[in-house]
């Protein structure tokens, strides 16, 4: 495998992870169970998942009124792209 193969790879499980963390997490919610800290749900969008953290936050309606949240997130994925469009 190539690099780029891995880094794909990667990429799609950090995205998959972090939609499924804002899944479960808005459950927990519902449920009043256990719920997944914030600082969790921030790292896996850091870590490469804030594609999936948005959609995540969208389909599930999570999070959308926590301006850390409406906010952080996309800013994530504007450096992150940023930080790919550099070193490329």
């Amino acid at each position: 495998m190539k690099i780029h193969d891995i880094l794909l790879c990667y990429l799609i499980f950090m995205n998959i992870l972090s939609f499924l963390l804002m899944g479960t997490d808005k459950y927990k919610a519902r449920h009043k169970k256990w719920r997944i800290p914030e600082k969790t749900l921030f790292l896996t969008a850091i870590l490469g998942g804030s594609i999936g953290s948005i959609l995540g936050m969208q389909l599930f309606r999570h999070k959308t009124r926590h301006l850390t949240f409406v906010a952080g997130m996309p800013c994530i994925l504007i450096v992150q792209i940023l930080l790919a469009v550099y070193l490329l």
